[in-house]
């Protein structure tokens, strides 16, 4: 279980990371960058990040290499929050394909 100060971080880096990838995907068109989910560990060191992308078939190419570039968006991520903060939290990104799934078992209803 989660304590408050967990939970409040967490709607705050998921806050910032979204506004992040906000600016960083103005630069790609055609391609969006969502945050749907953001766990802490207990002791604030380890964020764990959950992204969907649309188009759903760049989600692969775009996590490695938002993986690849972690080291910046740690920087920019500790930038805006570095006054809440006294240790801005490492990043692991994953990949979120719950709404793909979603969209297969729409597809295997409709069939029937």
């Amino acid at each position: 279980m989660e304590s408050n100060r967990q939970q409040n971080i967490n709607r705050l880096i998921l806050k910032e990371l979204s506004e992040i990838f906000l600016l960083k995907t103005k630069k790609m068109p055609g391609v969006l960058i969502s945050v749907t989910q953001v766990n802490i560990t207990p002791d604030l060191s380890l964020a764990h990040a959950h992204l969907s992308f649309f188009p759903s078939e760049k989600g692969n190419e775009l996590i490695e290499n938002i993986n690849e570039n972690v080291k910046s968006i740690r920087f920019e991520l500790g930038k805006r929050i570095g006054q809440q903060l006294r240790i801005v939290p490492n990043l692991i990104f994953y990949l979120d394909n719950s709404l793909d799934y979603l969209d297969n078992i729409d597809k295997l209803l409709g069939k029937k």
